[in-house]
């Protein structure tokens, strides 16, 4: 940075009466230009010299202000999120003189010199000095001492070669309460952790409503900004549905990838399918919820609408792109529509031969496949993990009957059930949850040792009965009864006497299921 560059900068903005905001790259040569602070002049991350972890973007940025005070919070914010080599901020003195012969002098009072540190707050910020004194400081220096202390960070080293790393944020709003709040965190860590991305953080913050355009305040923005880039964190997920505004927004002033709930469910989904009515389903689930939020990203470059305003080039990529959306959604959804016919055939089978059929169900993770396998001696995977499986498997199983000989049965393992499913998904899996629907009765299982059992029932009940056609008599079956106290499983007890209390691994309590899902079908039959 020269002197006259800096006094012709200050010059300008004297004589316009607003701060500019000036990019340079580390040859010195002027990249950018722009009124008003570094936060309105950003430049996008793909847009940089050099971006990566453990290196700065390779610019520095000049800034006039006209308070001789050091810079603010919302100036050192940009410079954190763009990992700018340094920021200078010029003080105006407000006033100056021309120089004979061309030029601007006296316009600079002092300069502020800022740049990143691993410490906290990430910012160093020097006393006032002299423009002259700056003019001698060796930037590139600087600029290499601070990459080498980045590099052998513990942070670095920490998140080099390994998976996303994933900070997340909760908005805790007067529709939950306190332990609501806490323990949808605490699912969503477990989503994340099920996706294949590592938690290094999470943010909260309470509001009476979600801000309109970025969900949570301005303030928490800067403060995930921060988060981001000391944790060097590459992905931020809410703990709400995002509109595809607020992503947009979020994506912009974060600098990196934000998802909200429901797409990461989506991912675990997509990565979970095995059989093809699973992978056709969760295909059409992520179209169904893409297609909305591609019309947001772009409807002011739609011109197809037709009157004024909308002639133009023809047709753009957006519309090409929405179309063939919109054409695949259409080609799933004919062939969702022929698995539930061959599904629908299936079961009239089924009942021409006069074979109840049972569905186990419950909130993910309850254990449903480990019982199943307890049960019939299947071999589905069970892993300690939300939704470790997602096709549905069918296996028989001989139950005791009431006065006659031991009767054959229908088991039907489905897909878990989670708090604030997805619509997309419920419209996708609707194939699938039709087994449900159209069984003869229900096993509800509910994980015992899970500290909101209460609440991972409640939900379960709440989508049964939305669904468009009610289930067939139910049986309350509490799993990992070995993982419990024994003032824990009294308390069941006494609060549930008519249910079954069962251990799927340890196989305890499989007899009287037996037999208490003998007296189920018995019920269902006679109905």
């Amino acid at each position: 940075m020269t002197v006259d560059l800096a006094q012709r900068l200050a010059a300008i903005s004297t004589e316009i009466g607003s701060p500019l905001c000036v990019h340079l790259n580390r040859r010195g040569q002027v990249v950018r230009v722009g009124v008003g602070a570094p936060g309105q002049n950003q430049i996008p991350a793909q847009d940089l010299p050099r971006y990566g972890r453990g290196r700065l973007s390779g610019l520095r940025c000049l800034v006039t202000q006209r308070e001789p005070s050091p810079p603010a919070e919302a100036l050192l914010i940009p410079m954190v999120q763009q990992r700018l080599d340094a920021l200078v901020v010029l003080v105006l003195s407000g006033a100056g003189f021309a120089r004979r012969g061309g030029g601007a002098a006296g316009y600079v009072k002092s300069v502020y010199l800022a740049h990143l540190t691993l410490g906290d707050p990430a910012w160093l910020v020097s006393q006032a000095l002299a423009l002259e004194v700056l003019a001698q400081e060796d930037f590139l220096g600087l600029v290499q001492k601070l990459e080498d202390q980045l590099q052998q960070s513990p942070v670095a080293h920490r998140v080099k070669g390994s998976g996303d790393q994933v900070l997340l944020v909760g908005l805790h709003t007067d529709r939950r309460t306190l332990q609501e709040f806490q323990e949808g965190l605490r699912e969503l860590a477990r989503l994340v952790e099920t996706a294949g991305g590592t938690v290094v953080e999470t943010i909260e913050q309470k509001r009476s409503h979600p801000q309109p355009h970025t969900l949570v305040g301005a303030g928490k923005v800067q403060e995930i900004c921060l988060g981001v880039q000391r944790l060097e964190a590459n992905l931020v997920v809410f703990d709400q549905d995002l509109s595809p505004a607020q992503v947009r927004a979020l994506e912009q002033r974060i600098g990196v990838r934000v998802l909200d709930r429901t797409e990461v469910i989506l991912d675990i989904f997509a990565r979970r399918a095995q059989s093809q009515a699973g992978k056709l389903q969760v295909e059409l689930a992520q179209l169904e919820y893409l297609l909305p939020r591609l019309a947001g990203r772009g409807q002011a470059m739609s011109r197809l609408g037709g009157g004024i305003g909308t002639r133009g080039p023809g047709e753009t990529k957006l519309e090409t792109d929405r179309r063939l959306i919109q054409s695949r959604i259409s080609r799933l959804q004919r062939e969702v529509d022929q698995l539930q016919a061959h599904r629908s055939r299936l079961r009239q089978l089924r009942q021409q031969r006069e074979i109840p059929c049972v569905a186990l169900v419950g909130y993910t993770n309850a254990g449903k496949s480990t019982l199943l396998n307890s049960l019939t001696q299947a071999k589905v995977y069970t892993a300690d993990q939300l939704f470790a499986t997602l096709d549905p498997t069918t296996r028989r199983l001989h139950i005791p009957g009431l006065g006659r000989n031991p009767q054959e049965v229908l088991l039907v393992d489905t897909v878990g059930f989670i708090r604030d499913l997805p619509a997309a998904l419920m419209d996708a899996f609707r194939a699938t949850l039709e087994e449900v629907t159209e069984a003869d009765a229900l096993l509800v299982v509910v994980d015992l040792s899970h500290g909101y059992w209460r609440q991972h029932l409640e939900t379960v009940m709440d989508i049964l009965q939305e669904m468009p056609v009610h289930p067939g008599p139910h049986l309350v079956v509490f799993n990992k009864v070995d993982q419990v106290t024994s003032s824990a499983l009294a308390a069941a007890q006494a609060q549930y006497p008519r249910a079954v209390f069962v251990s799927g691994q340890d196989r305890l309590g499989l007899e009287t299921l037996r037999r208490r899902l003998g007296e189920l079908v018995e019920l269902a039959c006679a109905r």
